[in-house]
């Protein structure tokens, strides 16, 4: 993967556009085909990425617009999981619980169709997400195994099988979602454990974004993750928590959440900046990468557009002041 300082990037996911809602309600009434359906993605795909090369994003994702929802998605299309009714998560938000049934495997591809798809459309860089087992098995019923990390370390193989068929097909930088991790601190070297197995054997630069929790519960050993980058929700915490990480030397690149996705104020130029300096106070420039603090997908998509743009500005024009 090739490197420019304080490359922009997204955590994954991108507010859907409405026309694309309405055909994902019509497609589960059976009202419309399956090649309509998939053109529908394709076409909004498109807009994602054009939107985020005007924006000035440099290595981008899809949107997720295939993906309702970031444990539903996955468990859907691997054996041992059943999908139970709505839980509602927060505000007026909900996701289709998982179940684990039965013993988990691997049935379907699951990221690389979509990257496959992706490479297709855009000649910069991609970036992955895949939810990590851990949050997975976390945010799911699990009615088969006799403990938790027997379910998660059996998911991590599954994710792993995936991971070596998307290094295959060509992708360099692969993130893994694991925002439940902070949320049960004293089940940390599950996770770690978890990340060794689904991470054994790849070859990319791999990263991990965390959101949610106390960070001084899970630091400084999330410094040992088998991974290149963390990457955190910063900015929703007034980035608080970065007197937890000066404790210990960041030993890590930075994946830093400088945009809060929980509001709909758009951040200056000049504010993303200053948000952005923050990070030098833990690691070196070149170690920093420049990202939203979470995934778009709840704001408009006006306003999640000029964020980004804004970011991506800020993020030039410090480049031009550090050279």
């Amino acid at each position: 993967m090739t490197r420019r300082l304080l490359p922009t990037t997204v955590v994954g996911s991108y507010p859907k556009p409405k026309w694309l809602n309405h055909l994902i309600g019509e497609y589960a009434k059976g009202k419309i085909s399956d090649e309509i359906m998939e053109q529908a993605y394709q076409d909004s795909i498109k807009a994602v990425v054009k939107e985020h090369e005007l924006a000035g994003v440099d290595i981008l994702w899809d949107g997720e617009m295939r993906r309702e929802e970031m444990t539903s998605y996955f468990a859907e299309h691997i054996d041992g999981f059943e999908i139970y009714g709505d839980v509602r998560v927060w505000g007026n938000n909900y996701y289709k619980k998982p179940a684990i049934v039965s013993r988990v495997g691997y049935r379907d591809e699951l990221t690389i169709p979509e990257y496959s798809s992706l490479r297709t459309i855009t000649t910069n860089e991609i970036k992955v997400p895949i939810t990590g087992a851990y949050t997975i098995v976390d945010w799911s019923f699990n009615e088969f195994y006799p403990r938790k990390e027997d379910a998660v370390y059996a998911l991590a193989e599954v994710i792993n099988e995936d991971l070596r068929g998307l290094v295959k097909a060509g992708a360099g930088y692969i993130q893994i979602d694991d925002p439940a991790i902070p949320t049960h601190p004293d089940e940390i070297e599950i996770a770690k454990n978890s990340l060794e197995i689904a991470t054994k054997g790849i070859n990319a630069y791999l990263g991990i974004h965390i959101c949610y929790g106390d960070y001084s519960k899970i630091y400084p050993e999330v410094l040992e993750f088998p991974v290149d980058q963390l990457d955190f929700e910063l900015a929703n915490k007034n980035f608080k928590d970065i007197e937890i990480f000066k404790e210990y030397e960041f030993t890590k690149d930075i994946g830093f959440g400088c945009l809060d996705v929980h509001t709909r104020r758009i951040e200056s130029v000049e504010e993303i900046k200053t948000n952005i300096r923050k990070a030098f106070q833990l690691v070196e420039p070149e170690k920093i990468y420049v990202d939203p603090d979470c995934g778009l997908k709840l704001l408009p998509q006006g306003i999640a557009f000029e964020k980004l743009r804004n970011m991506c500005q800020a993020a030039r024009e410090l480049r031009e002041e550090l050279v």
